[in-house]
Parts: C-alpha cells; structure tokens; sequence
C-alpha cells in the first residue's frame, strides 16, 4: 500500500484510513512501537497490552480482598 507523506499541523505525518486500521487491528488511540533500521525502513508494530481473563481478575480479586478484608472494612 502507498502511502504519501502530509503535512499535519507542525509536524508532517501518515494517514491511517479506517480500512489499514482494521488490517492492522488497531484503533484510534492505541500504543504503538515505530522502529527505524539501516536502510531507513520504518517498522511500525502494536504493543500488545496483557489480557487477563476475567476468572483471573475475579480470582485476583477475591484473594485481595480476602488478605486485607479487615483494612476494607475500615475504609469503608
């Protein structure tokens, strides 16, 4: 795909139009790594935030509270 280089604001930039978003499986306002090599070619990646299920989050939880119930109870 070419892409052609514009100007945007003060800086110059690339369009990324819906379709290339969606290839790519990115959306507006994700992380992502741009790395230049020898040659001048540009890679651009996307950080792949962890995913936790949620039975582990529910798990996690459960024994966060469980260790500190009584602080909770405090607080609350």
């Amino acid at each position: 795909m070419i892409k052609t280089i514009s100007k945007i604001g003060n800086s110059q930039g690339i369009i990324f139009d819906s379709a290339l978003l969606q290839l790519a499986h990115l959306k507006v306002g994700d992380e992502v790594n741009v790395e230049v090599h020898a040659g001048g070619t540009i890679t651009i990646a996307p950080m792949n935030p962890s995913v936790i299920e949620a039975s582990t989050a529910a798990e996690t939880a459960r024994l966060l509270i469980q260790k500190n119930g009584e602080l909770f109870r405090r607080l609350s």
